[in-house]
């Protein structure tokens, strides 16, 4: 049986005893409320009936002429003739009644001495009637008393019975509870020692049995656990030291005495240090020997130490023959005291984070904004001291046209720089690129895109040679943006091909796409620069090579390409020139 059943039961059983004496209390004091009424009723009343007969008589004896005497006794006699409870009284009530009726016959007839007599004879049975209420309300008032002393035995009997139940749960319920608990404490504490046999007896079905039962599951999963802990500690420690040693930023642990507990590979090698001899090592100590771990140490004595942080200047170290940037940041480890029930400070963790693509990325972006103000600020230039000269009235016609014409490709360089930073900014706001992509005439692109930068190749006095297969198969192709690809590739041709060279545009069929390519005399291009001239804000550091220009436009224009399904890159050798080629997928 589950221990709330006979918790249940029990607090059941005393509700019943409890509702059953006080039903029988309340009974009891009905019925004798009862039995006092009813002799209250009848013989009680009938007894203070036949005093006011008494009384009636003795005014009729001491008073014959008295008018009220005999109606007095009529109606007490009346009243008694209505309230008959007890056997034999109904005949002295009629007996009664025919001696009242003889004695109003002899107050007309007979002379007072015969009316004495029939009044004494009046008294006689009226104190038989008193006589007999007063003898059953005796007998009535000892069976109350007997009856009233049997409730109080049933009661006493009740109550002790009562008292004995709940002293039965009052016993038993709590050492019920209890000794099954001081049963699983005590298996507890033995396992909390490391016992994990020390299992629990299951010596019932109820609740606690239920308990002991999952208690041993328990305890027998825990001895599984720890037959295989040491080799998950000793995994779960070499994955955490492989985490550890393969990142890439610097990381120290230091103790709360300034001690180093850990150092990476990292750390190591830009400290100079092999990791054996900085671990177990007083921090301070080391500093003292090392200018790169006094740095790091520094910002720990700060009083503000995240401002500081924040306001210190990237540490520059020189890795692999090259200078690298780090940050460094500081994190406090705290660990629960469970004696002192507080949080402690147990030591820092130093991170030094490698920030160089960050700082170059500052730089790239420093430059850009260096050169677009170069490239916006040549072509004003040129522009304000055309226009001046325009205003010169004397200026001939011929020197005017001139002018015009510079003006406009000044105007036209500016547009494509703005273009540039616009079709940045759209793919930078996740805008996409909108194409209207249809069966195209390779021939049509060249021939508009030459025809633009027509007026380029005549002012450094460059040949185009156009070499397109008479059979030239559609492309599937965006006529806009594919045009502006080649002009943009045209354009750096034109830039860097020496004056009086020959730059040469050629498409041809390969596998199922139109490969177009431009090719060019100029200085060439290293094979480790071929991916990155294709990155936004990217410069070429090499003075020989490609420089100048913003920077967008290699990374847009492969953006336009692979859009549209195809790709672009890049064929060149320092002092070979460099050829250009994108493909594009065939329409059919």
């Amino acid at each position: 049986m589950q221990l709330k059943t006979k918790i249940t039961l029990g607090f059941v059983a005393m509700l019943a005893l409890l509702l059953g004496i006080g039903g029988y209390a309340y009974f009891a004091v009905q019925r004798l409320d009862a039995n006092s009424r009813t002799i209250l009723r009848a013989n009680f009343y009938t007894i203070e009936l036949g005093q006011q007969m008494l009384r009636a008589l003795d005014h009729m004896e001491t008073a014959p002429e008295a008018p009220d005497a005999l109606p007095q006794f009529e109606r007490a006699l009346t009243r008694e003739a209505g309230n008959l409870t007890e056997p034999g009284e109904q005949a002295l009530v009629d007996s009664l009644t025919q001696n009242l009726a003889t004695y109003q016959r002899l107050l007309v007839t007979a002379p007072a001495a015969a009316q004495l007599t029939q009044l004494e004879r009046l008294r006689r049975q009226t104190h038989r009637v008193i006589d007999l209420n007063v003898q059953a309300l005796t007998a009535k008032n000892s069976a109350s008393n007997q009856a009233t002393e049997r409730a109080s035995r049933y009661l006493l009997a009740c109550i002790s019975l009562a008292l004995l139940v709940g002293l039965g749960l009052v016993l038993s319920v709590p050492e019920a509870a209890v000794t099954p608990l001081r049963k699983v404490t005590a298996a507890i504490r033995h396992a909390s020692r490391g016992n994990y046999h020390q299992t629990i007896p299951v010596e019932s079905h109820d609740e606690f049995g239920t308990v002991a039962s999952a208690f041993n599951h328990l305890l027998i999963q825990l001895q599984e656990f720890r037959a295989s802990t040491t080799a998950d500690l000793i995994t779960e420690r070499n994955r955490m030291e492989s985490l550890v040693n393969s990142l890439d930023e610097g990381l120290l642990l230091i103790d709360q005495h300034r001690r180093i507990l850990l150092a990476n590979p990292t750390a190591a090698e830009l400290l100079g240090v092999p990791a054996a001899q900085l671990v177990g090592q007083p921090a301070d100590e080391l500093a003292q020997q090392n200018d790169l771990l006094r740095s790091l140490l520094a910002p720990l004595e700060a009083p503000r130490r995240q401002q500081a942080l924040a306001e210190a200047p990237l540490l520059t170290i020189t890795q692999h023959n090259e200078e690298a940037y780090f940050r460094l940041t500081v994190h406090d480890i705290v660990s629960f005291n469970k004696a002192a029930d507080e949080m402690q400070f147990v030591g820092h963790i130093l991170a030094l984070r490698n920030v160089s693509d960050f700082k170059r990325l500052d730089q790239v972006k420093s430059n850009f904004l260096a050169t677009v103000s170069h490239e916006l600020k040549t072509p004003l230039s040129s522009m304000n001291i055309n226009l001046r000269l325009l205003q010169d009235e004397r200026l001939p016609a011929e020197e005017r046209q001139r002018i015009t014409g510079s003006i406009r490709q000044e105007t036209q360089r500016l547009q494509r720089m703005v273009s540039e930073l616009l079709d940045v900014s759209r793919l930078d706001a996740g805008a996409g690129i909108q194409l209207d992509v249809h069966p195209t005439d390779i021939s049509q692109v060249v021939s508009y895109a030459t025809d633009t930068v027509q007026a380029q190749l005549n002012d450094k006095r460059l040949h185009l040679e156009i070499n397109l297969p008479s059979n030239l198969p559609q492309a599937l192709a965006d006529v806009e943006k594919t045009t502006w690809v080649l002009i943009n590739l045209l354009a750096n041709a034109i830039r860097y091909s020496p004056t009086g060279e020959t730059l040469l545009v050629r498409a041809a069929v390969v596998g199922a796409a139109v490969q177009v390519c431009v090719q060019d005399r100029g200085p060439g291009i290293a094979a480790e620069h071929h991916d990155r001239i294709f990155q936004r804000f990217a410069q070429i550091p090499d003075k020989s090579g490609y420089r100048g220009g913003s920077g967008l436009g290699l990374s847009i224009a492969r953006e336009f390409i692979t859009s549209q399904g195809g790709r672009l890159w890049v064929e060149s050798e320092l002092g070979m020139g460099s050829t250009f080629c994108f493909t594009l997928p065939l329409a059919s």
